[in-house]
């Protein structure tokens, strides 16, 4: 139907109209990030048995090994036969369906050009790039063009030309409060590379562990890792396993606080007697190491002298956060040696601190990056500044000199909403930063902090809401369609689960696991509609959580976000501006399944004791739906509700705002929107 349209079109001479109509079925590409420029020139490569790919110019093993993954991904979406099995510097280029072209091998170093040009006509596809980073950047994209219609598989004809907003799109995984095994960081490797991020920001060490093989000091992994930390030879395997995907790996050694897993394997270290055991709570805690030992400075001399072998980056991360300076306050040598050498108080002493060890960074040919704590005068201007705690600290470097990244807004496990942090920009357009300082803000970091995450929930805080991040900091500034992100990011989660990433699949099992049987229908609509409680709100609820709580609760398989309930907002605002019964109709049926749920759910509660805590929220739920169906009835007849109706609709939005079991109703606001229309 659509040649025979557009032969006929073209017969009678309006070629643009064809080109335009043709056009009009790609104007909503599933792609995500969004490139720099694309444009759509309206037509299809259809992708057959025969489909082929070669590299011309200077590859990389990288390179040839990512060809090979791209065609192995597509084999697999498509359940095509391709001859080729695997893409080498002697694969020919004649007759091939696919030539990526490149002109040398990019380095993983901040700046580094990533760009990437890529051409699908009718007949052939050609993929060109400075760099092979850039070529690996544009198989993702090829990936996400991929498209299906009744006579198959195509790719639609573009022409794309795209380079990253900033040069620094990280990630960080904190595999010191919950371990985290090699496959885990792998998988999220590649999730991290499907949607062009370059950076892994590695947390190692923290109150509750230290993860990695020390072969200097043996007692850091020894005794301060319960047995779960990494050899250095997974540790070299992660940083190759990164590096062949493009991503750089930055590890983080917090001093001198957050250091209880420092002290228990070297007391001496700590500005306070031991002994010290590794913390099983969650906090900011007191141990921090003595800043005016030389034997300080002499044990970390040697200590980052053999992880500037093992870590390959530029960088390395210090930390430098949340030193409470209650240890130093109450040791008497540091209070002398700070009146005797004119330091005023615990930030200068800290600058001290830190000047001490970026001259032994320096000396391993290492550069510093730490939280924005360690923003002091008296740094080089090559250190990076991290802001996690206030966006005006990102903006104070930058105007004097220092690069910058951002992680305020970024908190993926502060439990909020996709578009928060996608509205979150690290040079949002009111800045008044000079260009010469805005361009010292060289990108942001999604955080994945590891208190209440285990290797079975972390894929499911992380994706896809840092895709949406990784968009804001490759895709213009201009790029801001809230909606649209959402429908792409709907796709995006799907084919991310490819790459053996759990965050869809996982939430089932859990489900299964708390109902404890197969059928689980009335709990998933339940769960659908509830949203862990937000900003560390899980803390300060009547339940301590250590590193050995259970993290299998509704809480934990809750998604970070309710598709179900932005839908709901979206046939709530639907019906409030149209007002017709198509839009009641929708919002009807879609209340009347939450009204009916808590029934069906209940005999899955009683036999589960795990469910009782949230037995309660389930009934207010049914009862909110059942208020707003009808406020709905009122709002349909264009009658006003007697006066009863609204204390009684107050009292029970009030009940229902309120969370049990750590989780919260995320039905609440549009269902508030739909009363309050109902009672004005």
């Amino acid at each position: 139907m659509r040649e025979f349209l557009k032969i006929f079109l073209t017969s009678l001479g309006i070629v643009t109209m064809t080109v335009n109509l043709l056009a009009m079925e790609e104007t909503h590409l599933n792609l995500l990030p969004v490139p720099s420029k694309i444009q759509i020139t309206g037509d299809r490569y259809r992708l057959d048995a025969d489909f082929k790919i070669a590299i011309e110019g200077k590859a990389s093993d990288r390179l040839y090994q990512a060809a090979t993954r791209t065609l192995r991904r597509l084999s697999g979406r498509t359940g095509l036969f391709f001859p080729q099995d695997f893409i080498t510097a002697n694969t020919p280029i004649e007759g091939v369906n696919l030539l990526v072209r490149v002109k040398r091998i990019g380095a993983l170093k901040i700046y580094e050009d990533e760009s990437y040009r890529l051409t699908i006509t009718r007949d052939n596809l050609l993929l060109e790039a400075e760099t092979d980073l850039g070529a690996l950047h544009g198989f993702e994209t090829l990936l996400q063009l991929l498209s299906a219609d009744e006579s198959g598989y195509y790719f639609p004809t573009v022409v794309i030309e795209d380079t990253p907003r900033f040069t620094w799109r990280g990630l960080l995984i904190d595999v010191s409060r919950h371990f985290m095994p090699v496959e885990v960081i792998k998988r999220n490797l590649d999730g991290m590379a499907a949607v062009k991020m370059n950076v892994l920001h590695w947390h190692l060490v923290d109150d509750q562990g230290f993860r990695v093989e020390c072969r200097t000091f043996p007692k850091l992994h020894e005794q301060a890792s319960d047995g779960f930390y990494y050899t250095q030879t997974q540790v070299r395997e992660i940083i190759k396993y990164a590096a062949e995907r493009g991503i750089r790996v930055i590890p983080e050694f917090d001093v001198p606080a957050h250091a209880t897993a420092w002290c228990v394997a070297y007391p001496e270290l700590a500005s306070a007697p031991g002994p010290y055991k590794l913390e099983r709570r969650w906090g900011v805690f007191d141990p921090t190491l003595n800043p005016i030992k030389g034997t300080t400075y002499e044990f970390l001399d040697k200590f980052f002298q053999e992880m500037a072998t093992l870590f390959d980056d530029d960088y390395i991360h210090i930390g430098g956060d949340e030193n409470n300076g209650k240890q130093w306050d109450a040791n008497a040598e540091i209070q002398t040696f700070m009146k005797k050498n004119n330091i005023k108080d615990n930030h200068e002493l800290q600058r001290y601190f830190n000047q001490r060890v970026l001259k032994i960074l320096t000396k391993h040919g290492k550069k510093m990056i730490g939280w924005d704590e360690i923003f002091q005068p008296g740094l080089p201007t090559d250190i990076v500044v991290h802001c996690w705690r206030d966006r005006k600290y990102l903006e104070n470097a930058a105007s004097q000199g220092y690069m910058g990244i951002l992680s305020n807004g970024y908190y993926i496990d502060l439990i909020q909403p996709a578009e928060f942090h996608y509205l979150n920009d690290p040079l949002p357009p009111e800045s008044q930063l000079s260009p010469e300082a805005q361009q010292r803000i060289v990108g942001g970091e999604a955080t994945s902090w590891g208190e209440l995450v285990t290797y079975e929930t972390i894929d499911s805080r992380i994706w896809p809401r840092t895709a949406a991040i990784a968009e804001r900091l490759w895709s213009p500034a201009t790029v801001r369609d809230v909606d649209d992100l959402y429908r792409r990011l709907d796709i995006i989660s799907r084919q991310l689960e490819e790459l053996d990433l759990t965050h869809r699949k996982n939430y089932e099992m859990m489900l299964r696991r708390l109902a404890n049987s197969e059928d689980i229908l009335a709990l998933k609509n339940f769960v659908d509609i509830v949203e862990p409680v937000k900003i560390y709100q899980r803390h300060f609820q009547g339940v301590t959580y250590t590193s050995y709580s259970p993290y299998t609760r509704v809480v934990d398989a809750a998604r970070p976000e309710s598709m179900t309930a932005r839908q709901l907002q979206r046939l709530v605002n639907d019906y409030l501006e149209r007002r017709d019964s198509g839009s009641s109709r929708a919002l009807r049926a879609a209340l009347r399944k939450i009204a009916s749920n808590h029934q069906e759910l209940m005999p899955v509660i009683k036999s589960a004791p795990i469910l009782w805590e949230i037995e309660d929220l389930s009934a207010n739920s049914a009862a909110l739906a059942q208020i707003s169906l009808i406020a709905l009835d009122y709002l349909d007849a264009k009658q006003e509700p007697p006066a009863t109706f609204q204390p009684y609709a107050e009292t029970l939005l009030k009940t229902a705002q309120k969370p049990a079991g750590q989780v919260e109703l995320a039905i609440v606001k549009p269902l508030q929107k739909l009363i309050s229309a109902a009672t004005e």
